[in-house]
């Protein structure tokens, strides 16, 4: 893939990939255990941990990589080919570290310094969080934790309650958003104008509250068919104090956070999460991709006279794959270059920019994964084949919400002069 940018930006994109090279024996080592234990095994994210890969997204200040958007895809893309659960996770991890320009620096330091540990959690607001003397009284069970395994600290995210109780608005934003984990969701920023909708009028009232892994209770809920070493189970907090100054107010994320010294990126935190999911689905369809031509070339169909390569419907089937992949690379390429040149205005133009290229990698890549897999016929059903895995990983990643086809409705009516919303 060819980045425009700087020769520095070229050099760290080069450096940090080096990086993922001497994780990978390790990631293939574990691949298949962490298949069969539905987890990333301890010795992956060690290894992981010590590049320094799980805090590439995260200000030097407070002891990350802080590099820039075109090389973490360039990161994720490279994880995923290898082990899309693990890029999954990275993602994951990148995403909810850009709060960390959001949180006051001595709790950012905490988090992502002072722990080495990941920091992630549950995005979709099903907890509630009661105002208290001094910061918030958490409730609530949260979904899709991926990586919550090897957590040092949890963010949960939650509706805002009045003595206790969740406000009429907010129970209907809790009902319109509790369908899908929303990694990178569009809330307003504080003060923007609800427009009408209930949903959107409340998640100003969402809080993301930071809370120990220790105190909250794990259940093994995740089997699923793909991306199943991410270890993305459910958790739970009962009644729990959270500390104001370990929250962040839902209604900021969609701004840059606030200029200080310590600021790692002056960009929005709802436009980064589009490209950690979209640049591990890529990442999974480049792999497919890699992995047929060596089926094809050495198959022979069953009562056939000629392998699969020599097929003229194969070979264009091939290159309409390879077309739609290198299509979706250049999209989330230029979405990368807007984010870095336009991350100082940001709103609106700049999200629906991300959000189409992000759906558009989504669509593409299934699409490609889906060809590659009918075409190589019986030799694609092995359970531990990389066609298969990339069949399953890919149609997993697809579902969230950031790569979902309702993105496209929602950018083309902002296109017609509408608000870009999450959902109607």
């Amino acid at each position: 893939m060819s980045w425009s940018g700087s020769a520095h930006s070229h050099e760290e994109t080069t450096e940090w990939l080096s990086r993922v090279e001497k994780v990978t024996p390790v990631l293939v080592r574990h691949r298949e255990q962490a298949e069969r234990e539905r987890v990333t095994p301890p010795a992956v994210i060690a290894a992981l941990r010590d590049q320094n890969i799980h805090r590439m997204w995260v200000s030097p200040s407070f002891g990350g990589g802080g590099v820039s958007v075109r090389t973490g895809s360039a990161v994720l893309q490279a994880l995923a080919r290898v082990d899309a659960s693990v890029a999954w996770q990275m993602g994951v991890q990148g995403v909810i570290s850009r709060m960390s320009d959001y949180l006051p620096e001595q709790v950012a330091c905490q988090l992502f310094q002072d722990s080495d540990g990941l920091v992630v959690g549950g995005i979709n607001p099903s907890g509630q969080a009661e105002p208290v003397p001094g910061g918030y009284r958490l409730r609530g069970r949260w979904s899709f934790a991926s990586g919550s395994t090897h957590a040092d600290w949890l963010v949960c995210a939650s509706l805002v309650t009045e003595v206790g109780l969740v406000t009429e608005v907010g129970l209907a934003a809790e009902v319109g958003l509790a369908a899908e984990a929303d990694d990178a969701g569009g809330e307003p920023a504080a003060g923007d104008p609800p427009g009408g909708d209930a949903a959107q009028a409340a998640t100003a009232r969402t809080r993301m509250l930071f809370v120990p892994a220790g105190a909250v209770r794990f259940d093994d809920d995740w089997f699923t068919t793909g991306l199943r070493g991410t270890g993305s189970v459910s958790f739970t907090v009962d009644d729990l104090f959270v500390p104001e100054e370990f929250t962040v107010d839902g209604g900021l994320l969609r701004r840059p956070p606030a200029a200080r010294p310590s600021r790692g990126y002056p960009i929005a935190y709802y436009d980064f999460g589009p490209f950690t999911t979209a640049s591990t689905i890529l990442g999974i369809a480049q792999d497919a991709l890699s992995a047929f031509p060596g089926i094809a070339v050495g198959t022979v169909p069953a009562r056939g006279t000629q392998t699969l390569g020599s097929s003229h419907t194969v070979q264009a089937g091939l290159a309409r794959a390879a077309a739609l992949v290198r299509s979706a690379e250049l999209l989330l390429e230029d979405a990368a270059n807007h984010a870095s040149l336009r991350c100082l205005i940001g709103g609106e133009e700049l999200s629906a920019l991300i959000r189409l290229a992000a759906a558009t990698v989504g669509e593409n890549t299934v699409k490609a994964v889906d060809s590659l897999h009918s075409m190589a016929g019986t030799r694609a059903l092995g359970a531990g084949g990389r066609l298969d895995r990339c069949l399953r990983d890919v149609h997993s990643a697809a579902a969230h919400i950031t790569l979902s086809p309702t993105n496209f409705e929602m950018v083309g009516a902002y296109l017609l002069g509408g608000s870009l919303l999450m959902r109607r």
